[in-house]
């Protein structure tokens, strides 16, 4: 797989990280991509679809901050109609089901990129070096109804928190505006 020149940065503990992958911009197409469920069945991520897509990314569920974040976006987007969250991580099938049945997280679709990255890759997240080489930096892309990203946010340090308001409210908006790109991209 060819890598763009363009590449989106984040930091942990405060060292700076050049992620890997393809750069998405604004207005640009998802790429379509399926990935395993906590039950093994393959769920459709990015791409066309009837629904508006929130997908976050997550390093580890298995974390006090990826953990905090997937049970506030189960709760949060549960309540905008048109709208379906997929959160993306390393994580395997198995540890997701876990984690799903105990936090009681039902509103978000677990899917993981563990297989080959193919998802890291493609929306350029991967994080190529250091301690926490391999796994996926936090972010989040919302996908139109048209398939095109509409909204990005790389969260500038990996352990802190995403800007929940900011996605909830480019979420709502999207979910009003129909299949048409809703205006963030310009």
């Amino acid at each position: 797989m060819m890598f763009s020149e363009k590449a989106d940065y984040t930091a942990f503990k405060g060292e700076k990280i050049k992620l890997a992958g393809n750069f998405l911009e604004l207005g640009s197409p998802a790429p379509l991509l399926n990935l395993p469920n906590p039950h093994l069945e393959p769920i459709v991520v990015g791409g066309e679809g009837n629904r508006v897509q929130v997908i976050l990314t997550v390093p580890s569920f298995d974390t006090p901050v990826c953990a905090k974040e997937a049970r506030i976006f189960n709760e949060k987007l549960s309540s905008i109609e048109g709208v379906e969250g997929v959160l993306v991580s390393m994580d395997l099938p198995f540890a997701a089901a876990h984690f799903c049945t105990t936090e009681g997280i039902k509103n978000l679709d677990f899917v993981s990129d563990f297989k080959d990255k193919s998802f890291a890759k493609s929306y350029g997240v991967l994080i190529p070096q250091g301690p926490l080489e391999g796994l996926c930096a936090r972010a989040i892309f919302i996908v139109s109804k048209d398939g095109r990203i509409i909204y990005k946010q790389v969260v500038p340090e990996i352990t802190d928190e995403p800007n929940y308001e900011e996605v909830l409210e480019k979420a709502t908006a999207a979910s009003k505006e129909g299949a048409s790109c809703c205006g963030f991209c310009q």
